[in-house]
């Protein structure tokens, strides 16, 4: 797998792979750009500085952690409604997202906190059932089956 991914990077990349990649990923590739402008523009103040942003971050997070089934909820009406759009429509979206990461990247970032919180919350629960459901270890005093 290293190899075949090595020689991918010595080759290149053809501009058909790409394509095919973008239009496979639309929803993705979009995200990725509207995070790296959002990212660049909180960090340089271009429209909003850092401090509103870190502050939706962690809004974001905080409300996910404590109300993660209505915020997921949304999140998955919001997915939803953005995977049965037309390609057109998902173009639009994602035109929209990058204009948001822009120029009010708190707002795009707060919407990451969201996702954040909530796989936190997800994630934190399931560890514990884990322990909880792992069998404790038997007190082996040596003299039986050795």
């Amino acid at each position: 797998m290293a190899k075949k991914l090595f020689e991918k990077i010595k080759d290149g990349v053809s501009v058909q792979e790409m394509e095919d990649f973008a239009r496979k990923y639309t929803v993705e590739v979009f995200s990725v750009f509207a995070i790296a402008f959002g990212a660049i523009s909180s960090m340089y103040d271009f429209f909003t500085g850092p401090k509103l942003t870190i502050f939706f971050v962690a809004l974001g997070v905080i409300m996910g952690i404590f109300f993660p089934v209505p915020v997921e909820k949304g999140l998955k009406q919001f997915y939803n409604f953005t995977f049965k759009q037309e390609k057109m429509t998902q173009l639009i979206i994602g035109c929209v997202k990058i204009i948001v990461g822009l120029f009010i990247p708190f707002v795009l970032f707060g919407f990451l906190g969201l996702l954040a919180g909530t796989s936190y919350h997800y994630y934190t629960r399931q560890s514990q059932v884990i322990n909880k459901n792992r069998p404790s270890a038997p007190n082996h005093t040596g003299d039986e089956h050795d």
